[in-house]
């Protein structure tokens, strides 16, 4: 200790000064106050034993907020809060050259003069709008971020120079700004107001706005849309224009789906047989070389999942394409995959039936009824089974079926579509607008038309707008109420507001105005309720809260309708119908469900039919995985692997806590403690009632419960049966436990991690 005091530190002008360990003290013992189990004397301990001469002050401020981080553990978690204060404090000085923030007008004149915000928000707001804001902002919220988040926001959120990490802002100039841009065109008679609400809401972590919105609404970059989705034709010129549009939408933030499905397999004639196809694989890697071809600027990694469906005659090879085994010439390892199946894929595995594969330019009609029509593509699909003209090849489907899922194991990332749920449980009309492929994170469910080329307005590229309400922060479900309104008022706006590179997402966009509202946090929301996953107590509760969520998401979306219009497209919905989600989930769903319904829904029916709605889609159930950091909120809907968590990402390891974790550790229900997936698919079942797009829902494994440490097969293919008959549109991740401690959480690179469903 003695030692230190004598040590130089090198001051961000270069010049060299006696360390002062009293204003380390200070700063630390500033940062400690209200804190429980936390030692100031053990911060500043392990720091000094890191410390050496000509330090600079940038590393001394690094060390202490490291020091603290090391020391998160279940006995001691408000080191969280202690490292995160540390940490605010050195980006504060790192920001503005001191702690106190400068006036909001100040500080956007500068970074626009910087061109690191967009212009218009100096042209938009006077300077009394600009004072009137300024009062509005409370930066002691701050002071609330756990440590992981202040790391997740100064890794991808806060406005910076990217190759020499200097940041220029901090999270509340982020949150005021990001609602100032959403709400710039509104009347200015109100503006302020929604505003202030709007900022309200997303600082106290009531709302949890995803990648794309809170890294790049109020800079020069207008592209937020969270999901695309770009769907293939059978040609050269399809498959060049989807190449383009992936590269230009994973340069902007987007997570990308792509259906390949329509391409024909491998041998089928070109040009009258003039030539013969070479199949899938060379354009699955053109589509992998795209995703890989930008970083996004930064933030994340590009990333994408590519459709085909169970019966394409190359499903053999393409199911193995993740799979370690084999060279890089039948490999394609780097995109995600996602296998569509539908009802009579899985009567022929219950029956112990055979799957006939085809390639679909052979079968006129089948791959369309696939999606739009379950009845006639049986019947399609039974006649071509006869037909000895057609070229196919026959497998048994427990089979298929158990290759499929030995991948799903083995890699935990080939997802599963559930076609035909995606369509009669949708938004849209099938037979004008069918659903035919999903996403990066699997909960989009939206409408595509393949492109002939990137400026072609007839084909439609999928956009979907994503947020989520914090459901710990509810301590009333009819919250939902204004946080929906604000919420759908500043997506839809959000949608005029940014640019599109491509013509075929504008018109999409415009025509149906699409979002994807979900949820986080819903673990502790179960632990404070005292209800668990797996023993259906949560069952009421789950039904309860999506019923709510979803009705007041269509009410907004009704009353925005009457000042702004339905969306164009609304007649190709089957809300204009008179169809409600509560009118076609799966029936099955009541057998393990009695809650009856709590709100009026035959009067909200009758408003949209008379009035329409302005979105087509309002929900959508997305991983979360970095945004619930920001809130320090357990992710999406998934149980914790440990009450503190080991998390990965880009900037390092990061320990997370659950919350109110010294009140409520004997509440949670763990992931591992789960007995089987059985009660976690139930409340996924009960959520998909009322979500309108799909669910990134997971099933999970532990290996030491079966008999020789092997997950059988027979339960995996009965998970996937029970996901099924509950309605659950998609799968994403396969997990099994590797044995780690509990507390460590799985460092798994979430598939929205280097995508951009990362609400």
């Amino acid at each position: 200790m003695n030692a230190t005091t004598h040590l130089q530190v090198t001051k961000r002008n270069g010049r060299l000064e006696p360390i002062d360990l009293d204003k380390i003290h200070r700063v630390v013992t500033w940062a400690a106050e209200g804190l429980s189990n936390v030692s100031v004397s053990q911060v500043e301990l392990k720091s000094h034993i890191q410390f050496y001469n000509g330090i600079r002050t940038d590393d001394i401020h690094e060390t202490i907020i490291k020091a603290a981080a090391d020391l998160i553990s279940q006995d001691s978690p408000d080191y969280q809060y202690l490292a995160a204060r540390l940490a605010i404090f050195h980006l504060r000085k790192i920001a503005y050259g001191e702690f106190e923030p400068p006036h909001l007008y100040d500080h956007v004149k500068k970074l626009t003069e910087a061109g690191k915000y967009d212009r218009h928000i100096l042209e938009d707001y006077s300077r009394e709008e600009f004072d009137k804001l300024n009062t509005c902002i409370d930066h002691c919220r701050d002071m609330t971020f756990s440590y992981a988040a202040v790391k997740q926001l100064e890794g991808k959120y806060l406005v910076q120079n990217r190759v020499t990490r200097q940041i220029y802002e901090t999270p509340q100039f982020l949150y005021i700004l990001v609602a100032m841009c959403l709400f710039s065109k509104y009347p200015k008679a109100t503006r302020l107001d929604y505003v202030k609400r709007f900022y309200d809401a997303v600082s106290t972590f009531k709302v949890s706005l995803p990648t794309p919105i809170m890294s790049g609404v109020r800079t020069p970059t207008r592209q937020f849309s969270s999901c695309v989705l770009i769907e293939c034709d059978d040609s050269l010129d399809s498959i060049n224009a989807t190449t383009s549009a992936i590269v230009k939408y994973v340069s902007q933030r987007a997570g990308i789906g792509i259906n390949a499905g329509r391409i024909r397999g491998l041998g089928s004639e070109i040009r009258g047989g003039e030539a013969q196809h070479t199949g899938c694989i060379p354009f699955f890697k053109m589509f992998q070389a795209a995703v890989k071809s930008c970083s996004q600027g930064g933030v994340r990694g590009g990333a994408a999942t590519l459709f085909y469906p169970m019966w394409h005659i190359e499903v053999e090879n393409l199911l193995v394409l993740k799979n370690n085994r084999g060279v890089e010439e039948n490999r394609v390892r780097h995109l995600d995959y996602g296998v569509q199946i539908n009802k009579l894929m899985y009567t022929r595995l219950i029956k112990g039936g055979n799957i006939t594969l085809f390639s679909p330019n052979e079968v006129p009609g089948l791959y369309d009824a696939f999606f739009a029509d379950q009845d006639e593509f049986e019947r399609l699909y039974a006649q071509y089974e006869q037909d000895p003209n057609i070229r196919k090849r026959t497998i048994a489907a427990t089979e298929l079926f158990s290759t499929l899922m030995q991948e799903r194991a083995g890699t935990g990332r080939i997802y599963i579509q559930n076609v035909d749920h995606c369509n009669t449980h949708s938004p849209f009309d099938p037979n004008v607008a069918p659903v035919r492929q999903s996403n990066l994170c699997l909960e989009i469910a939206l409408p595509t038309k393949p492109l002939d080329n990137i400026n072609d307005e007839n084909g439609e590229i999928a956009l979907c707008t994503l947020s989520a309400f914090n459901l710990g922060a509810l301590n009333h479900l009819d919250e939902f109420e204004e946080l929906a309104d604000l919420t759908v008022r500043a997506l839809d706006a959000l949608l005029d507001y940014q640019d599109y590179p491509v013509k075929a997402a504008y018109h999409a966009t415009m025509n149906r105005r699409t979002l994807g509202i979900g949820v986080i946090n819903y673990a502790y929301y179960l632990a404070k309720n005292g209800v668990r996953y797996s023993d259906d107590s949560a069952i009421a509760l789950t039904h309860r809260t999506f019923e709510a969520m979803q009705y007041y998401l269509l009410k907004a979306s009704v009353d925005l309708a009457k000042e702004y219009g339905a969306c164009p497209l609304f007649n190709e919905t089957v809300y204009s119908q008179g169809k409600l989600p509560i009118d076609t989930y799966k029936k099955d769903l009541d057998a393990i469900c009695q809650e009856p319904l709590h709100y009026d829904w035959e009067a909200l029916r009758a408003d949209i039919v008379k009035y329409g709605l302005r979105n087509s889609t309002l929900t959508a159930l997305m991983p979360s995985e970095t945004s619930s950091q920001i809130a320090n909120a357990t992710n999406g809907i998934e149980p914790p692997r440990g009450l503190v968590t080991v998390k990965a990402s880009k900037d390092g390891i990061l320990k997370q806590v659950v919350p109110e974790f010294e009140t409520l550790k004997d509440q949670y229900e763990l992931l591992w403690q789960m007995p089987g997936n059985d009660g976690y698919l139930k409340l996924v079942g009960i959520m998909q009632k009322f979500v309108d797009q799909a669910i990134s829902a997971n099933t999970s494994y532990d290996p030491g419960k079966f008999e020789g440490g092997k997950v059988s097969m027979k339960q995996m293919l009965k998970d996937l049966l029970t996901a099924y008959k509950y309605g659950v549109k998609t799968l994403y991740y396969h997990n099994t436990r590797d044995g780690a401690d509990d507390t460590q959480a799985d460092i798994q690179d979430d598939g929205c991690a280097g995508g951009a469903c990362k609400i």
